[in-house]
């Protein structure tokens, strides 16, 4: 990722710092703390014990158990970022609990209450997002060492032992490798407003080299989480309830709302940093198939507001696109290409990721199962909600109809 660096001005910081992009980590929560005060603490010692509770079918006694606390004490970003992690935690292992057919429909007042005014005080919905489980979900080993797998560990988890670990830190190693170009936006930009040729060309170099890295990064998937333990175990704790068949009606959260309301799970569709260079590019998914734009409009509801915000001021900057057609340069035509094609193989790669980690796994539980036909068309939906394959294939085909045209 050497090649063609180009260093941000530090005026460009001062933007980007407004909307919590932080300039190594990017939309990644930087040092995330890890600890509450009382009366907080009782959600972590929970939320630390999750799969040995689970194991032991003690988790909802457990929860039950808990004293209602508001929430006013929760003053700072990031005590309120880890509470919400930990808030999702806890309900998701309660709806689920063993992971069979023991669904729990309610969601008691004493978790219910408190979740859902810190999730309006975050303007996130309640239930565990990517923002969580991901962005929130990590510390170093050593705090002087590198952000590498080795040197890195997650805050909380699910049973399946390090399933979790890996889906969750290899996903954070993505993202902060792509999120190492969100540095040069604003540079970008400016080459663009300025009509700065080669500025805009280190700059796309740079954007390209990064989302490359982030693909080398995400080979990592196949080190440290094995599919099936994926399938039959982590994907349930991350499964929301909005088109899931376990939960029709959705959740009922007990002393908010009357009646039960839909929230998707986490998914990769709620990283902002993927839609930050869609909107970059100029690659609009609205041009392919509705449903999956639609999905990821939704999604941003999902993001937090500062993320949300971003990617509406970007909306509104100068098209990169339209600049790099009006100059009918082939060479910057070339570069722009690279950066559209390293998110179209980004998409590929996701892909076959999926195949490998929910497709294949639905068909051996699908062939296991074959008494019924009921099973094989809600295992093949990602925990988004979405049917996965179809949606990701309508995404990697709108991205490579953006490639440009060189004469």
């Amino acid at each position: 990722m050497s090649h063609n660096r180009i260093l941000p001005t530090k005026n460009s910081w001062k933007n980007l710092k407004e909307y919590h992009i932080d300039e190594e980590v990017g939309f990644v929560l930087p040092t995330p703390q890890e600890e509450l005060p009382y009366p907080y603490d009782q959600w972590i010692s929970i939320a630390k014990n999750l799969p040995e509770l689970i194991d032991k079918n003690e988790l909802r006694k457990e929860v039950e158990k808990l004293k209602m606390v508001g929430i006013d004490d929760l003053k700072d970003h990031k005590s309120q970022r880890l509470a919400h992690l930990v808030l999702g935690y806890i309900t998701m292992a309660y709806v689920w609990n063993q992971g069979g057919e023991d669904v729990c429909e309610v969601l008691p007042k004493n978790i219910a209450v408190p979740y859902c005014e810190l999730s309006k005080k975050l303007d996130l919905p309640p239930i565990l997002v990517y923002a969580d489980c991901v962005l929130a979900n990590w510390k170093k080993k050593d705090p002087n060492g590198p952000m590498t797998y080795e040197n890195m560990d997650i805050l909380f988890s699910f049973p399946g032992g390090d399933c979790d670990k890996g889906f969750f830190l290899v996903s954070l190693l993505v993202e902060i490798a792509a999120a190492s170009a969100i540095k040069v936006i604003p540079d970008l930009l400016n080459a663009v407003k300025c009509e700065d040729h080669n500025t805009l060309q280190r700059a796309l170099r740079y954007i390209a080299s990064c989302l490359k890295q982030a693909q080398e990064e995400f080979k990592q998937i196949h080190e440290y989480v094995d599919p099936n333990t994926f399938f039959n175990v982590l994907r349930i704790y991350l499964s929301g309830w909005k088109g899931n068949p376990l939960l029709p009606e959705g959740l009922k959260y007990e002393g908010v709302w009357e009646t039960p309301k839909k929230f998707a799970g986490g998914s990769a569709a709620q990283s902002s940093v993927f839609q930050c260079f869609d909107v970059l590019l100029g690659i609009q998914q609205s041009s392919g198939e509705e449903s999956s734009f639609k999905f990821l409009q939704e999604m941003r509801e999902y993001m937090p507001l500062a993320h949300r915000k971003f990617l509406q001021s970007l909306e509104s900057a100068p098209s990169v696109r339209e600049f790099v057609i009006s100059k009918g340069d082939a060479k910057l035509k070339a570069d722009y290409n690279e950066c559209v094609k390293a998110m179209a193989d980004l998409r590929k790669y996701h892909l076959n990721i999926v195949a490998k980690y929910i497709v294949i796994p639905s068909k051996n539980k699908h062939k296991a199962n074959s008494t019924s036909e009921e099973t094989s068309e809600p295992e093949n939906k990602g925990t988004g909600g979405t049917s996965v394959m179809t949606f990701l294939k309508s995404v990697r085909n709108t991205t490579e109809k953006f490639l440009l045209n060189i004469d």
